[in-house]
């Protein structure tokens, strides 16, 4: 019979036991693999059936094996080691506080240094890619951890970090003369140590945590209700010195109100960032994701939290997650949605100080409420915000709001982004309210869905007695907005009416126009359509930075979005790309690990090639297990698969491609040639095997049909036990696969790869990329790291001919190129030029597609300037930009160059000019009524193609050299040096300009020379 009702009953633990319950709910167990088989320990067989998931195993553990755990002194020791080992991991500075308290200044540069071979540390136990040595990490003997440099007189010393005999230490925790080094660390001649600051600025205290005795507690740090602080402890108000530090003699520590808490006042990094995002992959045993956008949400989170970020997550909680997939028996993918238990999850309510849940609601149109409550996931140091609206008290449609992931027509998938956006800001204020965490200065919207954050924010202003334009110039300042996707069907437009209907004085965000709403995401330039609302859009004009996540899809958003910036060439668009990283702890084979700390450099090659085989007999060995159950699903017997014990092979090439599956992802280019690949499959001595994984979305019949035809193929008898399809890709079927794959293939279609983060994550564990140049890998192919598929992305190719090109392609690659590397055996009897590729593909590759890279790119190059500009948009500054950017907008019609002078020196005669002359320009501007501070002029130079379009262009600023003339106008005059040969060109052109704009080009206001005025200057050296 089915249950009326379900619940969860939990076991109460013995008082020796109850850290078990803090190390299950903080989900650092997911990637910190001695609490993980810690927590395994406790009941194997139960782990398993949970699918390892501890909260699910512990609220089945029988009080049997409770009572003898409870006696058994050696599995206390290793419970109270690894519950000191999180307290440290929560509380101790790491990456962000050693920032914070060097008063570290990142500046507005490039991108963080690649690190090298030698950044494989120690964590714990476990030996990971790193950047960084963490608190409490060490160097190798005889290496080096960059991002620091030798220890200096009153240098730094990495905080409860060791050198051993010839490493250096890793900044950033400086340590002057007669300074102070945190517990743990080195103090140099004449330093002092100091006690341990229990929470670092910008931490937090876990709920039902204390304090130790003599602790302090900086600003920003939040202790919430369950928390306990001694009197010892001391919160320093406004101070700019981090808790635990001590100030030189001669020195003081400022008074300073405003510094960010969790850093001084001259760091510039933020006391806190909000990051939103419609989906977290943490980990399987939180089903709150349904691709790649997902899991690197998940990875920004964790490694967050190893750095010390103080970032705070928000999403949604899904009542089903993304669909389970299985397949009929014909092939056909079928959906299944399993209902979760919020109770059963590691997730705890955001409360009341009375112990009352939190609600936060939002009014739908016609007044009607959408509630939702608050539940809490701890990702290591970082709280993630998950809102829920599954209440009794909502309506049906309201209480289906939080359903699925990425489920329901567009009115459904509308009221899931408000609540995300709106009901998210609401979330974080009160969960800082009631936790005194520090209030973000930064908020992080990860793709469109979440874009309604901004709105939210506006709305709070202007309560407070801004006005919108206001509200919205300090709003942007503040605001990150990052873009996913280089396809336009990828993104989020809903009918103007459908947004116009959930917003107004009987829906959301009463008080603010709904004019002024859609405004911000209506597709009002060429190409667009003016009825549809574009998230992307909102999102862009809602942020002042903007990236995407890799060189290339950077370059293609900027060409995608160029008309929200008419008369800007696409290279100007102000977005800018951070190349998404992967967790490395979360990713790596704990075998990979392991040996990590040696250094792969120095690993015999047997070794290494043992390692690469024992990887690749585990996957059979899971393909094999999830092959069965999925034959199993479709309706076969016991005995009709006896055939699945010879599926794969541990000592034959093996090849992995798991995505979602879109069309652009090209599932099926492997089979465009059946008869081609099916002798690559059975080649008698140098065969391949391919494991393929993938979901296509429930909505997608085209890529439903594409799954089909694949199973199709891979149940064919000649090749099953050399292909095979996995139903219900997931993180734990991914943990299993990347390492065991000595391949990683990936064939989209040039460039509508965002990023691709999969090859990433197999390369962590030395398997090879074969992929077309897209993504991540267009900036970072290298013939070490594996090999480029060539492309025949010309506007010229038929789309099925260029299918057809580059399948081809892809099997002269396998045969020619990467089969006889892998099979090549030297003396030995290993294949020395494989082994080769691998062995820096983990030295070399590996350091760079790190998650840690990514987020300290984000601290540095977005974060902290967003930080700086939130900072100085107070509300009369931001009231004084809106109003100077209300007059520039009005004046701009009458901004024009009017006339330009160009006199070469040597004279020219003939249109000609000699290389090392000098070209001296006058140019005529009319500013409109405008001041000339508002505007810079400048001429723009450079060699120029077949139809005059400057490339590699150099900006010289002309410079005012006159009074208005008789007609108004200002004359500007600069130089041009003629520094290189060939046809070459130039103009002249105005742009606004004030000190808090963040690029030249946030206006979207440009004035350049007529025809007429470009025809009278001439042509310069054709």
């Amino acid at each position: 019979m089915k249950a009326i009702r379900r619940f969860s009953v939990r076991p109460v633990l013995p008082e020796t036991l109850r850290p078990l319950h803090r190390l299950a709910r903080n989900l650092r167990w997911s990637w910190h693999s001695e609490t993980r088989e810690l927590l395994e320990s406790v009941d194997p067989g139960g782990w398993r059936e949970s699918g390892g998931d501890p909260v699910r195993m512990l609220g089945t553990v029988p009080a049997s094996r409770l009572a003898d755990l409870a006696e058994d002194r050696s599995f206390l020791r290793r419970l109270t080691a690894a519950a000191d080992d999180l307290g440290d991991y929560l509380t101790g500075p790491r990456w962000y506080q050693g920032r914070a308290a060097a008063g570290d200044d990142p500046g507005p540069r490039a991108g963080g240094a690649v690190p090298s071979a030698e950044s494989m540390v120690r964590y714990g136990r476990s030996a990971v890619f790193d950047a960084s040595a963490p608190p409490g990490g060490s160097a190798p003997p005889g290496g080096s951890v960059p991002s620091g440099g030798p220890v200096l007189p009153g240098g730094t010393v990495a905080s409860g970090g060791t050198v051993a005999s010839g490493g250096s230490a890793v900044s950033p925790a400086s340590v002057p003369p007669g300074g102070s080094a945190a517990s743990g660390g080195t103090v140099p001649v004449g330093g002092s140590a100091v006690s341990p600051a229990s929470v670092p600025p910008g931490g937090s205290v876990p709920p039902g945590e204390s304090v130790p005795p003599g602790a302090s507690v900086p600003p920003g740090a939040s202790v919430p209700p369950g928390a306990s602080v001694p009197p010892a402890a001391s919160a320093p108000p406004g101070t700019s010195v981090p808790s635990g530090a001590s100030v030189p003699p001669g020195a003081s520590a400022p008074s300073d109100a405003s510094a960010p808490p969790g850093a001084s006042a001259h760091s510039g990094l933020p006391a806190a960032i909000a990051y939103f995002s419609p989906e977290f992959g943490i980990t399987a045993a939180l089903p709150q994701y349904s691709g790649g956008l997902g899991i690197l949400a998940g990875d920004h989170l964790k490694a967050a939290s190893d750095l010390g970020v103080p970032l705070l997550g928000v999403g949604l909680l899904y009542r089903h997650g993304y669909f389970r997939q299985s397949l009929s028996r014909e092939g056909w993918q079928q959906e299944h949605y399993p209902l979760l238990d919020p109770n059963e999850l590691p997730l705890t309510h955001l409360c009341e100080a009375d112990g009352r849940p939190v609600r936060v609601t939002l009014t739908l149109p016609g007044g009607r409420p959408l509630s939702a409550r608050v539940w809490q996931a701890q990702v290591g140091r970082v709280p993630l915000l998950l809102l829920d609206s599954d209440l009794e008290e909502n309506g049906p449609g309201e209480r289906d709001v939080t359903d699925r992931l990425y489920g329901g027509g567009s009115e459904h998938r509308l009221r899931q982004e408000m609540l995300l956006g709106i009901g998210g800001v609401r979330a974080v204020r009160a969960y800082c309210r009631l936790t005194g965490h520090a209030e973000p200065e930064v908020f992080h919207t990860n793709e469109g869905h979440a874009g309604f954050q901004g709105l939210e924010r506006i709305r709070e202003l202007v309560a407070d007695g801004a006005d919108f334009d206001a509200a919205h110039e300090a709003v942007r300042a503040g605001t990150v907005f990052t873009t996913h996707t280089p396809v336009p069907a990828g993104i989020d437009r809903f009918d103007r009416e459908l947004v116009a209907r959930h917003f107004g004085d009987d829906a959301e965000l009463p008080g603010i126009e709904a004019e002024r709403i859609l405004a911000l995401g209506m597709e009002t330039y060429p190409g667009g359509e003016p009825g549809l609302f574009n998230m992307a859009v909102m999102g862009l004009r809602l942020a002042q930075r903007a990236n995407g996540v890799s060189i290339l899809h950077g370059r293609v958003s900027r060409e995608m979005f160029a008309g929200l910036w008419p008369g800007f060439d696409p290279e100007e668009v102000p977005i800018t790309s951070v190349t998404n990283g992967v967790h490395a702890p979360t990713w790596t084979a704990p075998e990979v690990a392991r040996l990590g700390a040696r250094q792969f450099g120095h690993l015999p090659d047997g070794e290494l090639w043992e390692l690469r085989r024992t990887l690749r007999k585990r996957l059979v060995a899971e393909v094999r297990r999830r092959l069965y159950d999925s034959w199993r699903q479709r309706g076969a017997g016991t005995a009709e698969l006896g055939w699945i014990d010879g599926v794969l092979d541990p000592d034959v090439l093996t090849i992995g491609f798991a995505r979602r599956v879109p069309s652009y992802k090209r599932l099926t280019l492997m089979l465009r040639d059946r008869d081609r690949l099916t002798r690559l499959l059975l080649h008698p001595e140098r065969p391949v095997q391919i494991v393929v994984a993938g979901k296509a979305h429930p909505a997608d019949e085209g890529g439903k049909r594409l799954v089909q035809e694949l199973v199709r193929f891979a149940d064919d008898p000649r090749v099953r036990h050399r292909l095979v399809f996995l139903p219900d890709y997931g993180m734990g079927m991914a943990q299993r696969l990347y390492p065991g794959c000595d391949v990683w293939l990936n064939n989209p279609l040039r460039p509508l790869e965002a990023c691709g983060t999969s090859g990433m994550k197999a390369a962590l564990n030395g398997g090879l990329n074969l992929s077309v140049l897209d993504g991540w890998w267009d900036e970072w192919y290298d013939p070490d790291f594996g090999w480029a598929i060539p492309t025949a992305d010309g506007e010229a190719v038929e789309e099925t001919r260029r299918d057809d090109l580059e399948a081809a392609a892809l099997y002269d690659l396998l045969e020619r190129r990467v089969a006889p590397c892998f099979y090549d055996r030297g003396p030995e009897g290993l294949p020395g030029r494989w082994i080769g590729m691998v062995r820096r593909t983990l030295t070399t590759l590996g350091p760079r597609v790190l998650a840690d890279r990514m987020v300290r790119e984000y601290v540095d190059r977005l974060y902290v300037p967003a930080a700086r500009s939130h900072r100085a948009l107070d509300p009369s500054a931001a009231a004084g930009l809106a109003t100077w950017k209300a007059r520039l907008r009005a004046a701009w019609p009458g901004v024009a160059v009017d006339h330009v002078e160009a006199q070469p020196t040597p004279p020219s005669p003939g249109g000609a000019a000699e290389l090392g002359s000098v070209l001296s320009l006058r140019v005529w501007v009319r500013l409109g009524g405008l001041d000339p501070a508002d505007v810079a002029v400048q001429a723009v130079a450079g060699r120029v193609d077949d139809a005059d379009r400057i490339t590699d262009a150099t900006h010289v600023p002309l410079a005012p050299a006159s009074d208005p003339d008789a007609e108004g106008r200002l004359r500007y005059e600069g130089t041009l040096a003629l520094d290189r040969t060939g046809p070459f060109g130039y103009t002249v052109r105005v742009l606004p300009v004030h000190r808090l704009l963040a690029h030249p080009a946030e206006a979207g206001l440009i004035a350049v020379p007529s025809r007429t005025t470009s025809e009278a200057a001439g042509v310069l050296m054709r």
